[in-house]
């Protein structure tokens, strides 16, 4: 009769994220997951199923957490305060690591490869996408962004700035601090 698990399974999602998040698909092993995990392989199988089926449910963590923060943000900011906050945000404090964001990283590594995964991760940046698009929607009815600016058109750009933004944050001698203000900035300027 197998033993009852002694494990906090979202602690390991949440430590299995952030290696995937940090090495990648490929640059973490089997045996990264085991030592990182503190899991033997048996327990692992028995837990996850799979190294996929465990970066499925890391990917699933981390969209949203991405997603309530933007939420959270909206809530205490409304659309517009959101969108300007959301640059510093991704860069700094608690959930960020310094790193580029694990959705583009897994689209570009793996939608060649492991199609499930890349396929989960463009999902979920287009569910992104579109809730960037509310936001500019939300804004421009408020009176707080231009009737000419396209909503759709501002997302698309908008997300392509925050995934730029982390990786400039990464590189050395960039200052994403200020680059995170221009953007905030930018958008003021669309009234």
């Amino acid at each position: 009769m197998p033993r009852p698990a002694t494990y906090d399974k979202a602690d390991l999602i949440l430590r299995a994220r952030d290696l995937f998040w940090t090495k990648g698909w490929a640059g973490t092993s089997m045996k990264d997951l085991e030592k990182g995990l503190d899991m033997r392989p048996g327990s692992f199988y028995a837990a996850f199923g799979s190294k996929e089926a465990l970066y499925g449910l890391a990917l699933d963590h981390y969209a949203q957490e991405s997603q309530a923060r933007v939420k959270a943000l909206a809530k205490e900011l409304g659309p517009l305060g959101a969108l300007q906050a959301l640059p510093a945000a991704t860069i700094s404090g608690d959930t960020a690591l310094p790193q580029a964001c694990m959705l583009a990283k897994t689209l570009l590594e793996l939608s060649a490869t492991q199609g499930p995964l890349g396929a989960k991760a463009q999902t979920y940046l287009d569910e992104a996408e579109q809730e960037f698009q509310t936001l500019f929607a939300q804004a421009q009815r408020a009176g707080q962004i231009a009737g000419h600016h396209d909503p759709s058109a501002l997302a698309r750009r908008y997300q392509s700035d925050l995934t730029g933004l982390r990786f400039m944050a990464v590189r050395s001698g960039v200052d994403a601090n200020a680059l995170a203000q221009d953007i905030a900035r930018g958008l003021a300027a669309l009234a």
